[in-house]
């Protein structure tokens, strides 16, 4: 009786917060002029700008009307768009960093993701993806027997425009929808079966390639092709890396994507059902030459789009990020990280980057790009940024 007494005035405590908050979204917090970071950008400025006109693009598309929300604040998206709008003019006047920074901060409004509860207060957790480059096979034939599928005609995607969310499923003999197989049952049964794109010479590339979402795949005959996310089974994402953390087969300092791919290599026996542990599987499609798109349908801008949780934070503003990232030597190692501080363009998702404490930095194709999306995994903060004086707009 204790207990649903507690839990009763628990829901009414919500309910007053709600109604006296309104609909404020606690994964965003504005900040007041003292709290703002000093918006220094450690990259040179071209690709920027050429994110920020791709991200105009997309905001262009939306309805005017559309609205948005930042902690408690409501912006349409024509509000946004100005916004950009704004930002690449002030880009294309090429001000000194210093002034760059003086003008955001008195132009802008700023609001600070929420972080990740298991950490400081507006923390969260920042890590990369990049673009594979893999050697492959048109035709099954040793070593190349590891197939890229297409999707399959029993795949059913289920859009839903008021959620924004989109979902994949399969219907049984009595036509009922159903969770779709997961990786393991697609695997077994051969599920896909006659939508094979690609064979790769590698079952760990082949998932990395799932993980990653997109890379370039080498033909027998030299030439190369792009391939890209298109659907997925819709289950969902179990990170291997944690599952041999968990297992004390290595620790969490260790988990990178190369420590992993040589635990498996070492490990054959075990690679089946550590694979399978993450029952989420990617479905492919060839796509054009040049820069993978994005979630938004945008072409991607190494080190400066970045994916995170749409449900969770604004896909639809500037963005600037704090962490940090490595330095390489002549070997490819790396020898030191240091800060990383610059604007960015929430233009891709994840299955892996889940809630307001996640954000995944795109680093491109190259030697560079895997070593630093396969070793990142640091702390850092996230704000994005909506242009003032949107209530003198209004009047």
């Amino acid at each position: 009786m204790k207990t649903r007494l507690f839990s009763f005035l628990t829901v009414i405590a919500m309910s007053i917060s709600l109604l006296l908050n309104g609909c404020a979204d606690p994964s965003l917090t504005k900040l007041s002029t003292d709290q703002i970071p000093t918006f220094t950008d450690d990259l040179e400025s071209a690709r920027l700008l050429t994110a920020a006109v791709r991200h105009l693009h997309y905001l262009n598309t939306l309805a005017d009307d559309k609205s948005f929300t930042f902690g408690s604040d409501t912006y349409p998206a024509s509000w946004l768009q100005e916004s950009m709008n704004s930002f690449i003019d002030i880009l294309k006047q090429d001000p000194h960093p210093e002034e760059l920074s003086r003008i955001i901060s008195e132009n802008y409004t700023v609001y600070q993701a929420a972080g990740r509860e298991d950490f400081p207060k507006g923390e969260m957790l920042i890590t990369g993806y990049y673009e594979p480059f893999l050697q492959g096979s048109l035709v099954k034939k040793e070593p190349y027997i590891y197939p890229l599928y297409s999707p399959p005609d029993s795949l059913i995607r289920i859009d839903d425009p008021d959620k924004g969310t989109i979902t994949f499923k399969r219907r049984d003999k009595n036509s009922r929808l159903l969770p779709y197989w997961s990786r393991k049952e697609i695997i077994e049964n051969d599920i896909a079966a006659g939508k094979e794109l690609v064979y790769l010479n590698s079952p760990v590339d082949a998932f990395i390639l799932h993980v990653q979402g997109s890379g370039k795949i080498q033909l027998q005959d030299g030439t190369v092709r792009s391939i890209h996310y298109a659907a997925s089974n819709g289950l969902e994402y179990f990170s291997i890396g944690k599952l041999l953390v968990d297992q004390g087969k290595m620790t969490l300092e260790e988990a990178s994507i190369p420590a992993i791919r040589s635990y498996l290599l070492a490990h054959p026996e075990e690679q089946d059902e550590i694979l399978n542990h993450n029952s989420k599987f990617i479905f492919f499609h060839w796509a054009p030459d040049g820069d993978p798109a994005g979630s938004l349908g945008e072409p991607l801008v190494d080190g400066r789009s970045i994916a995170v949780d749409a449900q969770a934070l604004p896909h639809t503003a500037l963005a600037f990020l704090i962490s940090r990232k490595p330095v390489l030597d002549d070997s490819g190692s790396i020898t030191d990280w240091i800060p990383l501080h610059r604007f960015v363009l929430p233009q891709d998702t994840g299955a892996a980057i889940q809630g307001p404490g996640r954000a995944d930095i795109y680093w491109g194709n190259g030697n560079y790009a895997k070593t630093a999306a396969g070793s990142m995994k640091d702390t850092g903060t996230l704000y994005f940024l909506v242009k003032n004086n949107f209530e003198k707009q209004k009047k």
